[in-house]
């Protein structure tokens, strides 16, 4: 009986190609394979924010897992896999609190002024006859624009530091203990602080449009830590330039990697390059859900985290 033949899409999960080579045979796109080789490919291993092509699909008739090693699965086109029969896995909050960890960091960041402090020190600006006051934390207003995992851990987290927490989803959560906002840009006009924590697909795209950086205002401060195309990113660098938005605290991009001359000129923005859930433990965690999918649905046992088609 041979052994199940994995597809490994992107050179960014090269690191797990031997420790899924011990249990299963890989072959990796980057490499590209002929297509006698992609029909007996069993499962896809896949990072979730890149489109996974129906052309590819097509080329693999024994598909029956896309496997996303990622918490993110956006790139896979989930009626397609329902109609073809092909189960889809995730990591589940695997990265969630580490997410929401940054997402916090980022708001201390802009709001208190360290990076901008950084380098006004650097560049020899500081005199002891000025001294520039920052924003606190406490008392701020923070919405939060999708509540789930990493939306609850941030919401936790701000309510620690004694800021007012609300939200908005598209989905009423009777059981969360924060208020939940009538809209979107309701949202956004009662916010200090916008927290873009919300799962991406074609239905939200831009959903953080020029008029929600309108509503959110010129002290307002938008923090996304979700996906890119959730924000109209030429509203929003529009918007930071013209003075309309007070800052933003941005960790991905559309697409990505971002254009670092995109933001030469940007003012009151501090940049992350999507490294919010990518700490070791957060890796190893997802390294391990991978594993555990895999194992259990090649032995047909079920899923531990599934995606819903």
């Amino acid at each position: 009986m041979r052994r199940p033949l994995l597809l490994v899409g992107q050179p960014l999960l090269a690191p797990i190609v031997p420790l899924l080579a011990q249990d299963y045979d890989v072959m990796t796109l980057w490499e590209q394979p002929d297509t006698a080789g992609l029909a007996q490919v069993d499962a896809v291993v896949w990072a979730g924010e890149f489109a996974l092509e129906r052309a590819l699909i097509d080329a693999m008739p024994n598909l029956s897992l896309i496997a996303c090693f990622t918490v993110g699965y956006d790139g896979v086109d989930l009626a397609l896999a329902k109609a073809r029969g092909i189960a889809v896995t995730h990591a589940g909050d695997a990265n969630a609190h580490d997410v929401a960890d940054h997402a916090i960091g980022l708001m201390i960041a802009h709001r208190r002024w360290i990076v901008g402090g950084d380098r006004h020190l650097r560049a020899g600006l500081w005199t002891i006859e000025a001294k520039t006051r920052t924003r606190s934390m406490g008392g701020a207003k923070l919405g939060i624009v999708g509540m789930g995992s990493i939306g609850i851990a941030a919401a936790e987290r701000a309510q620690a530091m004694r800021m007012q927490v609300s939200w908005w989803g598209p989905r009423d959560k009777p059981a969360l203990p924060w208020p939940r906002a009538d809209s979107l840009e309701a949202l956004a006009r009662q916010s200090d602080i916008v927290l873009v924590a919300a799962r991406a697909d074609e239905s939200n795209r831009k959903m953080i449009s020029a008029a929600i950086m309108e509503a959110l205002g010129l002290e307002g401060l938008l923090v996304n830590v979700a996906r890119g195309q959730l924000v109209d990113e030429e509203a929003l660098i529009a918007a930071l330039k013209n003075g309309r938005l007070g800052g933003a605290a941005i960790d991905v991009f559309d697409p990505e990697p971002t254009d670092p001359a995109r933001w030469a000129d940007v003012p009151n923005v501090v940049l992350t390059p999507h490294t919010g859930g990518a700490t070791h433990e957060a890796v190893g965690q997802m390294a391990q859900m991978l594993i555990a999918n895999l194992s259990a649905h090649f032995a047909g046992q079920p899923l531990p985290s599934p995606v819903r088609l």
